[in-house]
């Protein structure tokens, strides 16, 4: 089963997101105190096996790097597609709103290692029901 590896926030957006303790997902929101918080990218998702294939090229790489909300190890496995809904952390319900990104032409991985996964693997989703998200966590596809 999909595991919660890392949950991030930033205050600004355009640049990579601090690691945190917990979230607190917020229906028709997104993530509280988060600056995606309210826009059409409520929560973003990103693999975190991926993000270990780019730490190999890059190792100062973290969580949050990717200005993820949260990394979930096995993320990739479930397949998911736009409309399709996931349970995190028992309450909290997510819906797949957008799968990848226009990359900002000035992103440091993309310069450094040639390459950037969140435009390509990155997830969205906007929160249908709300709870408290931190690593370790289960993540569940629901239909």
């Amino acid at each position: 089963m999909p595991v919660v590896r890392a949950v991030c926030v930033s205050v600004r957006t355009g640049e990579k997101k601090a690691p945190v303790d917990s979230i607190e997902l917020v229906v028709d929101s997104g993530v509280a105190g988060d600056a995606h918080a309210g826009t059409g990218r409520q929560v973003s998702l990103l693999d975190f096996g991926s993000m270990e294939l780019m730490r190999e090229k890059l190792p100062t790489i973290g969580p949050g790097a990717f200005a993820e909300n949260i990394a979930v190890e096995g993320l990739n496995a479930l397949g998911l597609a736009v409309g399709q809904r996931i349970s995190v952390g028992g309450s909290a319900v997510l819906e797949i709103t957008q799968i990848g990104k226009t990359c900002h032409h000035g992103c440091e991985i993309r310069r450094i290692v040639g390459d950037c996964i969140m435009p390509k693997q990155g997830l969205f989703a906007k929160v249908l029901a709300a709870g408290r998200v931190k690593p370790g966590d289960p993540l569940e596809r629901l239909n």
